[in-house]
Formats: C-alpha cells, sequence, structure tokens
C-alpha cells in the first residue's frame, strides 16, 4: 500500500521538481563553473582550447583567493548582513501589531485592512522607489519637516536621501507586507478562548502575550522572518537608487562585476557567496522553526 502511495505520488511531484532542476539546480551549477574559470580579454569566459599540445588552463582558484585576500568584498557581505538583519527586526516589530489588529478586526473592516496591506504591490516596485525619492529628497515634504524641526533646534539640514537611512526606510517600505502576511495567517487561527482561559488564571495582558500569544505565534513570526531577509540580503536596486556610495550592498557589487567590468567569474563567485549565505540562513530558520513548533 505504501509503495503504490508513493508511485502514485511521483507524477504529482515531477513538475516542481523538474521546475526546481531546470531553475534552480541547473543555473546554480553554471554558476559555480563560472567561479573557477578565468576571465575573457574582452569580458565574460576566458574559452576552452587546446594549444600548444595541451589544454589551456581553463579552472583556477584566482577568484577565490582575490575574494578574501580584500577585505572589502566580505565588508560589503557584512554590511548587507546588518541591512537585512535590521529590515528584518523593524518589519517584525512594525507589521506584529499591525497583523495582530487585522486579525482582531470585524470581517469586513479585516478585508479592507488586507486590501490596503497588499495595495502596494498593485503599483511597480520601481515607481514606489522612486516615490521615497520624491519624499526623501531635499524639495520633499519630509525632509522639509524633518529640517524643519532640526533647523528650530539650531541644528544644520540633515540629508535624508542617498544615506544609509534612506536604504533602510525604503527597505522596510517594500518588505512590511511579507512580514505582515505570515503573522496574520498566523495570527488569526489563534483560539480566543486561550486567551480568555489565561486572564481567568490571573494573567496580565502581557503574561497572556508571552505565555499564549508569542509561542503560538512563532510558526509566522519565522516564515515573515525568511520571507524578508532572503529578499533584502541581496537587494541592488534600492542601495542604487535611494543609498550613496556607502550604502553598496553585495548585489550592487554583483551588478556591477556582471554589467560594468564585465568579469564574470569574480561576479560568479560572489553570486555563489550570496547564495550559500541565503541557504544557511534558510537551514537556520527552518531550525528555529522546528525547534520553536517543538516547544509551541
Amino acid at each position: 500500500m505504501a509503495r503504490a502511495r508513493g508511485r502514485g505520488a511521483w507524477p504529482v511531484a515531477l513538475a516542481p521538481v523538474l521546475v526546481l532542476l531546470v531553475l534552480f539546480v541547473a543555473p546554480t551549477l553554471i554558476m559555480v563553473a563560472a567561479a573557477f574559470r578565468q576571465p575573457g580579454d574582452y569580458g565574460g569566459l576566458q574559452p576552452i582550447e587546446w594549444r600548444g599540445g595541451a589544454w589551456r588552463e581553463a579552472f583556477t582558484l584566482e577568484q577565490l583567493r582575490r575574494l578574501f585576500d580584500s577585505g572589502v568584498y566580505l565588508a560589503v557581505l557584512g554590511r548587507s548582513f546588518a541591512y537585512a538583519t535590521l529590515t528584518t527586526l523593524l518589519c517584525l516589530l512594525l507589521g506584529y501589531p499591525l497583523a495582530w489588529a487585522i486579525a482582531r478586526a470585524p470581517g469586513a473592516r479585516r478585508e479592507g485592512l488586507l486590501l490596503l496591506v497588499i495595495l502596494p504591490f498593485w503599483s511597480n516596485f520601481l515607481v514606489r522607489v522612486y516615490a521615497w525619492m520624491i519624499l526623501l529628497g531635499a524639495q520633499g515634504y519630509l525632509a522639509r519637516v524633518v529640517n524643519a524641526v532640526a533647523a528650530s533646534f539650531g541644528a544644520d539640514p540633515v540629508p535624508l536621501l542617498f544615506t544609509p537611512f534612506a536604504v533602510v526606510v525604503v527597505l522596510v517600505y517594500v518588505h512590511l507586507p511579507f512580514m505582515v502576511l505570515p503573522l496574520y495567517a498566523n495570527l488569526e487561527k489563534h483560539d480566543p478562548a486561550l486567551l480568555d482561559a489565561a486572564q481567568d488564571l490571573g494573567a496580565g495582558a502581557w503574561q497572556r502575550f508571552r505565555h499564549v500569544s508569542w509561542p503560538l505565534s512563532l510558526p509566522g513570526v519565522w516564515a515573515g522572518t525568511a520571507l524578508v531577509f532572503v529578499p533584502a540580503l541581496g537587494v541592488f536596486a534600492v542601495p542604487d537608487l535611494v543609498g550613496g556610495t556607502s550604502s553598496l550592498m553585495i548585489g550592487n557589487v554583483i551588478k556591477q562585476q556582471f554589467l560594468d567590468s564585465r568579469d564574470w567569474p569574480f561576479g560568479s563567485m560572489l553570486s555563489l557567496l550570496l547564495t550559500l549565505a541565503v541557504l544557511g540562513v534558510t537551514a537556520l530558520v527552518v531550525l528555529a522553526a522546528r525547534r520553536g513548533g517543538r516547544h509551541a
């Protein structure tokens, strides 16, 4: 019986397995192979050819040595981790109360609030980032208000655009729905009777949250953390548009290596480093979610 069910599951699993092989495994293997190649004379990869009675040296560890000899790229990766971590924490702090309020709202009002959360997805990503460029620019309303307050205290004008502050603000804005939606999906399933029982036993509001709501919401927290941290780690459009030269992230460096420097091997090595970092973070999140689920 078990073997029959296993054979019956293969046709269903075949399509997603093929998609993963074609869209993830195969490109990753190509990237791994390119990361240990020599760059071509005019960009791209140096061709593998027979010369002088021997194969021309095709594979090398030069890109790996370059990565670790210069601490610049690892520093950029560390900055990317810092931005992604801060973005994830801010999204959690802002998204948890919002998801809680939506989950506890009446039916019709709940649908309207959910619509407001997903409404930004109806417009193009770049359009939303350009809108923030206008808001954070020197003549934008937000910059005017901030500088007016600063001037009232005798401080000099504060630039908002092309700063790390602008990068974090836009990253939080872009990724906040990815934290709110899984949290809402988890919180709206909580049984209110559990909170009522805890209150009857003398638990205060903080104790009810700490011992009942928070442990039960951990699957949603970990899901939102993964959905925010992973794309925030590799993003390059936001630092390009609203960040300065001191706000470059690893995605910007990878883009520069492929499009500007045309150094495909080193760009592939940086991409491989980012992929390994993402896989490591994902594995940690899955492990923490499983432990949290058992604890809950």
